[in-house]
């Protein structure tokens, strides 16, 4: 629906209040696919990249990798308003962009275009415009700019960065793939093993099975989001969410479910996958978006045409 659009249902949805919801900002590279327009900022200058944009403010812009995810999060405020029109725990959406305001309009244009409910857009012709993150109650950013990424983890926001990639756009519910350590738990466990190997890890972890691990840079995303989840039956829920991780069930599981239990954090589904590769159970899952620290499993899971989102 356009934003002026009379259907009543779609009024509420607009205001949503930042305190709380659970706020996600994403760039404009990330949301839709601008790869040759950046080409062109990169090559030409600023002046080049806003004359092509003011030009072509009336022709939608590709989706990028972020934007299946994007739509899958307006589905399940869409199911939250069906079953309470007063529930403000909701997903709002902003759009953090670099774009001068003049070049804008093109991505404004574009988001109408799909009918995606984002309530702001910010046109920040400033360098880092991660500084806004904070004031708007962002939980979670999503760039295609690895400064931009490392700025906003230095600024206390849960950050990932996305490449540009081909995204088959997956069915609802909207599904996220979590990694474990370093993403969903801290990293502690990892250098473990890089100072003493598997073994050293593995010791670790015995000695440690009863201590809940430490928190990674993605656990207030993931609380936020089980925290809506909670609002459904597991057989109703428009969010289903994934643990897919390196660690060995029979040696390193316990550890990593009894923390999700301490946290209260209930994931559906959790792979054990003991070092082996990710991407065919990725493939099997067909999730909106898979968090990973690991370079070699973000290409694993491009290469079976996966969204996915490096946590540096």
């Amino acid at each position: 629906s356009s934003l002026l659009s009379p259907n009543p249902s779609f009024l509420p949805v607009l205001q949503k209040d930042p305190s709380e919801a659970l706020v996600i900002a994403v760039t404009t590279r990330a949301i839709f696919n601008l790869e040759e327009e950046h080409k062109l900022y990169l090559e030409k200058g600023k002046e080049e990249y806003a004359r092509h944009q003011q030009a072509n403010q009336d022709k939608p812009l590709p989706p990028g990798t972020a934007f299946a995810f994007i739509q899958a999060a307006q589905y399940v405020n869409e199911k939250i308003l069906e079953s309470n029109l007063a529930e403000k725990d909701l997903f709002d959406i902003l759009v953090l962009s670099n774009n001068s305001p003049e070049s804008g309009v093109r991505i404004i244009n574009s988001a109408k275009h799909y009918g995606l409910e984002i309530s702001k857009f910010c046109f920040v012709s400033n360098k880092d415009s991660t500084q806004y993150l904070k004031s708007h109650g962002v939980k979670l950013f999503l760039s295609a700019d690895r400064i931009d990424v490392c700025n906003a983890l230095q600024r206390g926001v849960s950050a990932a960065l996305v490449f540009q990639q081909e995204v088959q756009a997956p069915s609802t519910p909207l599904r996220v793939v979590f990694d474990g350590d370093a993403v969903l738990f801290s990293d502690e466990t990892d250098q473990v093993f890089q100072e003493q190997g598997l073994e050293g890890a593995v010791q670790y972890e015995r000695a440690m099975e009863a201590v809940p691990m430490g928190e990674g840079p993605l656990k207030a995303f993931a609380m936020h989001l089980g925290k809506i989840r909670k609002k459904f039956s597991q057989e109703k829920s428009p969010i289903r969410t994934y643990l897919v991780t390196a660690r060995s069930g029979r040696d390193m599981g316990v550890r990593a479910i009894k923390t999700l239990q301490e946290w209260g954090l209930a994931i559906d589904e959790a792979f054990f996958m003991d070092g082996a590769p990710k991407g065919p159970i990725l493939a099997q899952i067909q999730p909106h978006i898979f968090f990973d620290d690991g370079l070699h499993n973000i290409q694993g899971a491009q290469d079976v045409g996966v969204p996915s989102a490096w946590v540096p």
